[in-house]
């Protein structure tokens, strides 16, 4: 597979999918911690660089990091509620990217760094989650404003915290 593996294997399944209803198997030629490493993905789609499809998962629900993004990759082509599903004319102009998340960590509000961490706001059953390092998102402010209006909390509402990291993989 050329380029970053981590994004090669989301757009083969985004494309076997979109093309053909098809779910790819892995590729045996992955590196190994694709079949050995279980983690939270987020797959997102952009087209001409404006957000065309985003799901994720922030705990493993597969049984290795590959199937983990397989399926989060055609879940953001086409379970995204934002967007229609993407059509094979599309498929030329999305860029991808696929970013790997560590344990979220119980935290406050002053552990977080909207540039370093992503956020994960929870009260019983709701719960929202922002990444981090997303363009125009420069304070904590901001973030637990946007997790908390995902989350369908209003911006006082008291609510647990969690943190994250990303392995950011992406095109251009």
């Amino acid at each position: 597979m050329k380029g970053d593996p981590y994004v090669g294997l989301a757009r083969l399944a985004i494309e076997a999918w979109v093309r053909e209803g098809r779910r790819i198997q892995p590729p045996s030629d992955l590196p190994e911690e694709f079949f050995s490493r279980r983690a939270g993905t987020f797959v997102s789609l952009k087209k001409h660089g404006v957000l065309r499809g985003c799901i994720g998962t922030y705990l493993p629900t597969e049984e290795n990091l590959a199937q983990e993004i397989i399926e989060n990759a055609i879940r953001a082509a086409t379970e995204d509620p934002r967007f229609p599903p993407v059509r094979p004319d599309e498929l030329p102009h999305l860029s991808v990217t696929v970013d790997v998340l560590s344990p979220p960590e119980l935290c406050t509000e002053e552990d977080l760094d909207p540039k370093r961490y992503g956020v994960i706001v929870e009260k019983g059953w709701r719960r929202g989650l922002l990444l981090p390092d997303l363009p125009g998102v420069d304070s904590v402010e901001e973030q637990l404003r946007i997790a908390k209006m995902k989350a369908g909390l209003t911006p006082n509402e008291p609510c647990k915290l969690y943190r994250f990291t990303v392995e950011r993989h992406g095109e251009g």
